[in-house]
């Protein structure tokens, strides 16, 4: 029984709270492993299980940490350390996305204590996969470019302080800022596949980001061009589902609203400039 402990402040007495007892807990982990990609040659794509001592406080990083200390699976085979991505550890960059028991997640804020086990951990099925659970977001950076998701200053000289803007619509950019382009809409839209050209919502909200600054505007016919292609926001079937699965609660379905209803005013305005 633990005894109070004297307050060196000369309060009451504080009785100090029991340590839980971890001794012994493990955490159990299914990993889908893929050599190289499937275009190379044979995959060899391979489900293995590992079993690792529980830390407090653990994430899915820390356990492939683990795993990659120590790479030997529950059968006591040495098997190779498991490939995966990650830059920032504080869910910023996005490239640590990964799918933990079928629901895309940063691997760096997914808590172990918040998983039922055993924990399943597969690469985006959504991309190519180059190997384990790394895979190639080349077509997220492709359709940044495609919907010229930067305002082009040469920043050869001062601007001064720059455009000013409304609380309302300058609260309304960050949200929309914090996009890590980590693939999860990607990954849960029906409407997005290795095949399909759809460019996806993050690349639709950064249109309405950028069309919605007042330096970002003077490129604006050119973003709406490039949604008004191939791939665009015609592609869009609806399905909301990316707007659950952000990990940032951007509001992905009002900016896709948004921008179809500036795509149609814009095509209207050129049929009648015929």
């Amino acid at each position: 029984m633990s005894q109070a402990q004297p307050n060196p402040n000369g309060n009451a007495a504080v009785t100090p709270r029991p340590q839980p007892n971890h001794e012994g807990r493990t955490i159990r982990l299914r990993v889908k492993r893929q050599d190289l990609p499937a275009a190379q040659g044979k995959p060899n794509i391979r489900w293995e299980e590992f079993e690792i001592p529980y830390k407090p406080n653990m994430n899915v990083i820390s356990c492939l940490m683990e795993i990659q200390r120590n790479p030997v699976d529950v059968n006591g085979n040495t098997v190779n350390p498991i490939a995966w991505d990650s830059n920032c550890l504080e869910e910023v960059c996005g490239s640590c996305t990964v799918v933990v028991n079928g629901k895309a997640r940063q691997a760096c804020s997914t808590l172990i204590d918040k998983l039922n086990q055993p924990i399943i951990i597969e690469p985006m099925k959504s991309f190519t996969v180059i190997r384990d659970l790394m895979v190639d977001r080349q077509r997220m950076f492709e359709a940044l470019k495609r919907v010229k998701a930067w305002i082009p200053l040469d920043g050869t000289y001062d601007l001064g302080p720059g455009p000013k803007m409304s609380a309302e619509t300058a609260e309304l950019r960050y949200v929309e800022s914090t996009c890590m382009t980590c693939g999860a809409c990607l990954e849960v839209c029906p409407n997005v596949s290795e095949e399909s050209p759809f460019i996806g919502a993050f690349a639709i909200n950064q249109v309405r980001l950028f069309n919605s600054h007042p330096s970002g505007a003077l490129n604006k016919n050119e973003r709406l061009e490039a949604l008004m292609g191939e791939g665009g926001i015609a592609y869009c079937g609806n399905s909301q589902n990316c707007v659950r699965a952000c990990p940032k609660e951007i509001p992905l379905t009002d900016s896709i609203a948004e921008m179809n209803a500036q795509v149609n005013k814009y095509a209207l305005m050129k049929l009648f400039k015929r």
